[in-house]
């Protein structure tokens, strides 16, 4: 059976990862960049989209898993159903709000916004008991004053650009529920396991969604199922499922502000892409907002763990 070993005792919300979860949450956030620009070439409904490439991926991991996890799988806990069950149901819930965001704001703005993450992640461990700094709650500050700024930026441009930034702040939140209660699991349930219970928790969520929506999932064009595949493939497996492996020797906070970088990426590729060039005054709220959620970070313990990650 593979399972995780369990996290350093004592380790905190603010802990330097080790060199190695460094390396894998660069690869992931390389990734999960390109999600938002290939989302927002994607005719196909927006919730399908999400159900799609939820179902892909845990089929896609489910043979391993049905390999070489079987005992594993079923000797699991009820404590350990409920944090995989979980953190996909808020996996599902993230993707149902970020990705039709799209639908209403550029790839830049949403990408912005939902990557307030880490300052959510910050308020939820400071919810769990976990002691948060006064620099820590300066740079929480700081951080949402960029996203007012931000969205100030997009009433000026559409009135209908805040549906997507209300969107990818709920986004924000549930994605920061998602990595604290997925980091739970991780101390004791491995990466295939974790990733294809997780997943395959997010599909049953947006399928329902999609049923009660009434969204078409299938009739796609070959484009349309294709840029799916591709998402499934890159933001997917090689993104989330790196995110899921780190969580157990790195904390919710910090692998949130790695996923902050996904916003300068997803910008750049959208404006090659898509031609969706952001306007000017994003770029100071984007400033802000890192330098208030990198103020977070930088206020806590630069105690570095040594554990190694488990498969």
């Amino acid at each position: 059976m593979t399972t995780a070993t369990p996290a350093p005792a004592g380790r905190g919300a603010f802990d330097r990862p080790p060199a190695a979860d460094l390396a894998l949450l660069g690869i992931a956030v390389l990734f999960i960049s390109s999600s938002g620009p290939i989302i927002a070439a994607i005719a196909a409904p927006a919730l399908a989209i999400a159900f799609w490439r939820c179902f892909l991926g845990s089929a896609f991991t489910a043979p391993w898993v049905l390999l070489a996890n079987r005992r594993e799988v079923a000797g699991l806990s009820r404590r350990e159903w409920r944090l995989v069950i979980a953190s996909g149901l808020l996996l599902g819930a993230h993707f149902a709000t970020w990705i039709p965001s799209l639908r209403f704001t550029t790839v830049a703005s949403s990408t912005a916004l939902v990557a307030t993450q880490p300052v959510w992640a910050a308020l939820i461990a400071r919810r769990r008991g976990t002691h948060i700094p006064r620099p820590a709650w300066i740079g929480i500050a700081i951080a949402l004053v960029g996203v007012v700024v931000l969205t100030g930026i997009d009433l000026s441009v559409d009135p209908r650009h805040l549906i997507g930034d209300a969107l990818a702040l709920a986004g924000a939140v549930l994605a920061a529920a998602y990595v604290t209660v997925g980091e739970s699991a991780r101390q004791t349930v491995s990466t295939p396991t974790m990733t294809m219970s997780a997943y395959a928790s997010a599909a049953i969520l947006l399928l329902g969604l999609c049923l009660v929506g009434q969204q078409s999932l299938w009739g796609f064009s070959a484009r349309d199922w294709a840029l799916i595949l591709a998402l499934t493939l890159g933001a997917q497996l090689l993104g989330h499922t790196l995110i899921n492996k780190v969580l157990s020797t790195t904390s919710a906070t910090v692998v949130s502000l790695a996923i902050l970088l996904e916003m300068p990426g997803a910008t750049i590729m959208a404006a090659i892409a898509l031609g969706q060039v952001p306007p000017l005054g994003v770029i100071p709220a984007s400033m802000l907002m890192f330098a208030g959620i990198v103020l977070v970070i930088r206020s806590g313990s630069r105690t570095i763990p040594t554990e190694t990650s488990p498969v």
